[in-house]
């Protein structure tokens, strides 16, 4: 038997960089999973090979494999087998996909000079405020603008990402890389994933949540194609706000305050703590602004009225937005639906789009 003229070995390796590891979000050629091609009598027979044995998207990686075959002329069936990398090989793609690096903190691109991905360290210098909300629709907004955009989440004690983005499960762990949850697009670690559930308490020292927060920003696979990455602090100025000040030294941040004196004047000490370690304050964003029963009703300022402004005007930073209290909101972050995916053009889904706009104008993508 003899194999068909119509397709050759190098047809079905081009359709097959087309097929993505949907969690590497890189080629499944570039990453050498493929292992065999055989064609006979139109019929096409490849080997791939999976970074770990039980893959959770094997299925999804098998039938995108059999979909851009098929579409090659001349194709009669195809058949898929999948087996997996060796611990040697699963080393080498570790090594490829950090550019070669193995010390741990130099496996993230993003903590390179060179990195193309910006990040944003959302603070807030009191609880309650709203900084995790404001953190999960900003980078929703991000997001519709086109953007590559993921999310650490460091608030380990208080951790609320995953439930706002309506998130679940463990990550992937590739031998001592570990592969972040994605939810429309947004890449996303937070200490969430790795407890048996929502409810269990973490009860740690100084030490273990710094070795946490390093390794979510140098064993997570962020890619090399993030653009934005954005991290939830705790509020206050604490041992977390500390660790990531001294790992990523460069990250601007931005502080969310409600317009109440007592809220700005704590928000202020974030601000103070930014200053001492030379981080740069990008802005200030003001949550719970204001209530509006209906459009026809006038405003009502709950929380008082400009807290926002005068501390950006003590700062000497710029009023990225305020956002009006809105109880989409809250029902968006208990149904796991932030206001800009649910409702983007309500007037807190505006703001919260002129706001991520104005970052990318303040903090404008690199050339990677």
């Amino acid at each position: 038997m003899t194999a068909n003229p119509q397709i050759s070995r190098e047809q079905v390796l081009a359709a097959l960089r087309d097929v993505q590891d949907p969690e590497l979000h890189k080629s499944i050629v570039e990453l050498d999973m493929v292992k065999d091609i055989q064609i006979r009598d139109g019929v096409v027979s490849v080997e791939a090979l999976l970074t770990i044995g039980g893959c959770p998207l094997r299925d999804t990686i098998q039938s995108s494999i059999e979909e851009q075959i098929r579409q090659l002329p001349g194709v009669r069936g195809v058949q898929v087998q999948l087996g997996v990398m060796t611990q040697e090989q699963r080393q080498t793609l570790i090594t490829k996909l950090r550019g070669g690096e193995v010390s741990p903190m130099h496996r993230s691109s993003f903590l390179t000079a060179d990195s193309p991905t910006r990040i944003i360290v959302v603070a807030s210098g009191k609880g309650g405020v709203g900084k995790s909300t404001v953190t999960v629709n900003l980078a929703v907004a991000l997001r519709r603008l086109g953007h590559r955009v993921g999310i650490i989440d460091a608030d380990v004690y208080g951790f609320s990402i995953p439930r706002m983005l309506g998130l679940t499960g463990q990550p992937t762990m590739v031998d001592q890389m570990i592969i972040p949850l994605e939810k429309d697009g947004i890449r996303v670690m937070s200490i969430g994933f790795l407890l048996p559930n929502e409810g269990e308490a973490v009860i740690w020292r100084g030490p273990m949540l710094h070795k946490t927060l390093t390794t979510f920003i140098g064993e997570v696979h962020w890619g090399d194609d993030l653009e934005y990455l954005l991290i939830d602090l705790p509020p206050g100025t604490g041992d977390v706000s500390i660790t990531i000040a001294q790992t990523l030294p460069q990250a601007p941040m931005v502080i969310v305050t409600t317009p109440q004196l007592a809220a700005v004047n704590v928000a202020q000490r974030a601000a103070r703590m930014a200053e001492k370690v030379n981080m740069e304050v990008l802005g200030i964003i003001e949550n719970m602004s204001w209530f509006q029963a209906s459009p026809a009703d006038p405003p009502v300022y709950i929380f008082g009225r400009g807290g926002g402004l005068r501390l950006a005007e003590l700062l000497g930073v710029p009023l990225l937005g305020e956002i009006p209290l809105d109880p989409a909101i809250r029902e968006g972050s208990d149904t796991g639906e932030p206001i800009v995916t649910s409702h983007p053009d309500s007037p807190a889904g505006r703001v919260f789009r002129q706001v991520a706009a104005r970052l990318v104008e303040r903090l404008p993508m690199k050339v990677g």
